[in-house]
């Protein structure tokens, strides 16, 4: 039997992430055999109780459990936490591509909703909001005392409906207050175009169900143009998601049967090894999208775009092209999301999504708070000045890695201040700083790949000359 009969992949939710949903009976037979703490659930019992009988206004039972519950996950790491029924169908919707909301990845930090990315062409990405921005209320809540699920739900609603975001930004004495029109967000996960004669640019914004297809039908195209001498994959920015999607996308550029990522966890089903071939990135019975490639994709000289947005699904793919050598990666230092979430269905349409796994690249490298490392570092602006961008170690309990001496650990971060004084500053969709256009003259990092394979090119003529 194929493992994704007994594996189904589902796309990341609040924060960037590669979800794999195993089978329940797994978990339950491990936690039968376990037994249960039955002192702290007495414990538990006693709170619950003196809760109903006593707290100043009645309290039901299905809330105070699923309170309970997301209190026992959101404290394990920044990725794990309850699915209410809405949470749970919002997270499915969302491998098709097509959600509603304002289009960030977000996740939490000390009480705060922390922008983690936002995605291209949304109403977030803009407005201006940029990864690092601590959202302290919406409209006029609080998010201090709201759970990370409770405050998404409050980002979402019906399309042009408005929400006020009061946010702190680093490096801005005041806060900033920014008016978002919700849109129904339908994220293109594959754009291309043929910068010029001979040289392709691809960018994946994010892995969703239909990536590989596009992918191949995107690199079709541009072979139709005719033969490429260099190949830009842009992940910059991309907050990850379906697994099988990082797999097929590797596949594309890689010798079949090629090892591409590997997860290690405490349970036979984390243990797993994906490699180049279609029952590792399909799922069911579909016909394989990658076969009609031209077998030019497998060599034409490659520059991997990455930087401090670039996560999960995205670290994997760079990281597989970076050990077996097939392409430069180049930017800046990704996100470091290196651990697998799985959802586990509950009874009620609900679902929890916990974190089971790590996962790392062919040679066996742990990604999990350090990220991907670039080849030839690249920072967003000619003048070398770096970006500000938040990483998995900046996370209020992130996994640490596993794999990792302890003088290559990233620094922690310091202590986060408190939430400003509501004095704001106001500022409209229609005042938002201009955004970079990726794969234009302005696009320094993309100038630089460009500049690169062109070199190579020079290179491989001269070579080919000496012959």
């Amino acid at each position: 039997m194929s493992k994704f009969k007994s594996i189904s992949l589902v796309l990341g939710g609040f924060v960037a992430g590669t979800l794999i949903s195993l089978q329940m009976p797994a978990f339950a037979n491990k936690d039968a055999q376990a037994g249960l703490p039955v002192e702290e659930l007495r414990t538990f019992a006693e709170v619950f109780n003196a809760i109903k009988q006593g707290y100043v206004e009645p309290v039901e039972d299905k809330k105070m459990i699923a309170n309970a519950i997301s209190g026992m996950l959101s404290n394990l790491d920044p990725h794990s936490a309850y699915l209410d029924p809405e949470s749970f169908k919002e997270l499915q919707v969302g491998t098709q591509g097509e959600f509603g909301g304002l289009g960030i990845e977000v996740g939490m930090e000390d009480g705060l909703v922390k922008v983690v990315s936002p995605i291209e062409d949304t109403p977030a990405y803009r407005a201006g909001l940029k990864a690092g921005d601590l959202i302290f209320k919406l409209d006029d809540t609080p998010v201090k005392g709201l759970t990370l699920n409770e405050a998404v739900k409050r980002m979402r609603g019906k399309p042009k409906t408005q929400i006020r975001l009061s946010i702190i930004r680093k490096g801005e004495a005041k806060p900033i207050e920014i008016t978002l029109t919700r849109e129904i967000i339908k994220v293109q996960s594959v754009k291309s175009k043929l910068v010029e004669p001979g040289y392709g640019w691809v960018r994946i914004t994010q892995f969703q169900e239909n990536t590989v297809a596009s992918l191949a039908k995107h690199l079709g195209e541009l072979y139709k143009q005719g033969n490429l001498k260099g190949l830009v994959l842009d992940l910059r920015n991309d907050p990850g998601g379906l697994l099988n999607g990082a797999v097929g996308v590797s596949a594309a550029f890689l010798a079949p049967g090629t090892r591409v990522v590997s997860t290690d966890g405490r349970t036979p089903d984390a243990k797993q090894e994906y490699r180049a071939i279609p029952e590792d990135y399909l799922r069911g019975s579909r016909e394989d999208p990658l076969k009609g490639l031209p077998a030019a994709v497998k060599s034409v000289p490659m520059v991997v775009l990455i930087n401090g947005g670039s996560a999960s699904a995205s670290e994997i793919v760079a990281g597989a092209l970076q050990d077996h050598k097939r392409a430069v990666i180049m930017g800046t230092q990704s996100f470091g999301k290196g651990s697998v979430q799985t959802v586990l269905p509950l009874p009620g349409n609900a679902a929890i999504k916990l974190t089971t796994a790590r996962y790392y690249t062919p040679n066996g490298r742990s990604i999990q708070a350090k990220g991907i490392e670039p080849d030839i570092e690249v920072e967003e602006k000619a003048n070398g000045q770096k970006s500000q961008q938040l990483r998995e170690a900046d996370l209020e309990g992130h996994l640490e890695n596993d794999r990792e001496t302890s003088k290559d650990a990233p620094a922690k971060p310091q202590d986060k201040k408190a939430a400003p004084s509501r004095k704001n500053n106001v500022r409209d969709e229609d005042d938002a700083p201009a955004r970079l256009e990726y794969a234009s003259p302005s696009d320094y990092q993309f100038q630089q790949a460009i500049n690169l394979l062109k070199g190579l090119q020079i290179i491989q003529a001269s070579s080919n000359t000496a012959k």
